[in-house]
């Protein structure tokens, strides 16, 4: 098999074309740093400003996610509160800056309350009745129950079990999560509770 060499003169050209280019980058990085660029032009003021509002953010980041944490829902505020303020005085401070528009969220509409019977205080009640009390106008999810009852998921569960096995209350599988509701057993020992047969 025969291997045809290039000619002396096309070797040297495409190696002088290769030294050419290194010494061509590293002119370009020997040179960089002293070519100012439209992001080194910035006023430092500018850049206090920007990490001042980084800081901000940060700060309610962790202040969102601590409230979170807490499950602290009793007044329910304008979540975008803060975001507006925030833009506010970003738009106060800089003129170019356009404000984002913060979609409102929709009306919500008090419900009026179904009149139930009147449950007593949980600190003085046995859970598991409290629980059967709770199911007897409608059914409700493991979930409801365990936020009403201010125990943990695994407390609540465990409960539920045992008044399912208990045949106290069912269980409705159809639905996920599942729901529970007071059987006939259920409403006996409930009705006794209330005519004052079972101390409390």
């Amino acid at each position: 098999m025969l291997v045809e060499i290039p000619e002396p003169e096309v070797i040297l050209g495409v190696i002088l074309a290769f030294l050419i280019g290194l010494g061509g980058l590293y002119l370009f990085f020997k040179i960089r740093p002293f070519i100012k660029s439209s992001s080194d032009v910035a006023d430092p003021t500018q850049l206090e400003r920007l990490e001042y509002y980084e800081r901000q953010l940060i700060d309610m980041k962790i202040r969102l996610d601590s409230l979170e944490i807490q499950g602290i829902e009793e007044n329910p505020v304008d979540p975008n509160l803060e975001l507006k303020q925030f833009m506010q005085r970003l738009v106060e401070n800089n003129e170019s800056v356009k404000p984002i528009e913060v979609m409102n969220e929709p009306e919500i509409i008090p419900v009026k309350p179904v009149s139930t019977p009147k449950l007593p205080s949980i600190e003085h009640v046995n859970p598991t009745d409290y629980v059967l009390q709770l199911i007897t106008n409608k059914a409700m999810t493991s979930r409801d129950i365990q936020v009403t009852l201010k125990r943990s998921r695994e407390h609540t569960s465990r409960l539920m079990k045992k008044l399912f096995e208990n045949g106290l209350v069912q269980r409705n599988t159809e639905t996920k999560p599942y729901t529970y509701s007071i059987t006939e057993k259920g409403k006996s020992k409930i009705e006794d509770i209330i005519s004052n047969k079972i101390v409390i």
